[in-house]
């Protein structure tokens, strides 16, 4: 008797469950590259740097040149399910530069990782905003943000990468 009421305590506690591991974020444990840099204080790391300072002129930010689709692209060294991808946008100036960025997740570097599944698209975010995509578990080891069809800017504030290992 005294095994069986130790067994509900359990399985009520949630005790008894199997354990699923936390989304984490995966972005402080990465690698980013992009495209170009604009200026010593737009290197690709500042986007995942787990400072979310929108002012870019404070060396926050994520910056590249003026180019024709520019890409941002953190690796993540292994594949994960990535549940949902956070952007912040800069504050300082030209926010609307991201609009219509896509983000794309995959395992594949053909095209810079431009061409991998879409998981969103930057419809507006304001200016030092934040806008959340979920995407559901897609799997992959390259998480990209890239303008597509345009000459531009790409600059990011800050993005926050969730998701957990995928097992085979």
């Amino acid at each position: 008797m005294y095994l069986q009421i130790c067994a509900v305590i359990l399985v009520l506690s949630g005790l008894g469950k199997a354990h699923h591991a936390a989304d984490l974020n995966l972005g402080l444990q990465g690698r980013a590259t992009q495209s170009s840099v604009d200026n010593f204080l737009g290197n690709a790391i500042n986007a995942v740097d787990g400072n979310p300072n929108t002012d870019c002129s404070l060396g926050s930010c994520s910056i590249t040149a003026t180019e024709q689709e520019p890409w941002w692209r953190l690796d993540l060294l292994s594949a994960y399910e990535v549940t949902r991808v956070s952007v912040t946008n800069r504050a300082d100036c030209c926010t609307g530069n991201l609009n219509g960025a896509e983000i794309r997740i995959g395992d594949s570097l053909v095209n810079y990782g431009k061409s991998n599944a879409r998981c969103g698209t930057v419809e507006s975010i304001a200016s030092g905003g934040t806008q959340h995509f979920n995407c559901n578990g897609m799997v992959g080891r390259y998480v990209t943000v890239v303008i597509p069809g345009r000459q531009a800017s790409l600059a990011l504030a800050e993005v926050t990468v969730f998701g957990i290992e995928h097992h085979h």
